[in-house]
């Protein structure tokens, strides 16, 4: 039984990490590609997001002045 080469093990493993490179780039791509996409008409934009944020953390400061008022 001859024991394979070196050259012949680097092929093997080449080809390996080539495939496996390969399925990589195609699982990424089909994520990206889901179609639940939602349309930039209806998404509210980066600074409604903060104001609503920003209210949010507004009323929770409100409630835990109130709370800390009470005691």
């Amino acid at each position: 039984m001859a024991l394979p080469s070196a050259r012949s093990e680097m092929r093997v493993g080449i080809l390996f990490l080539s495939v496996l490179g390969l399925l990589s780039v195609r699982l990424v791509g089909a994520g990206q590609d889901s179609g639940n996409a939602i349309p930039a008409e209806s998404r509210p934009c980066v600074d409604c997001h903060a104001f609503e944020f920003m209210q949010r953390a507004l009323q929770d400061l409100k409630k835990t002045a109130y709370n800390l008022d009470t005691r």
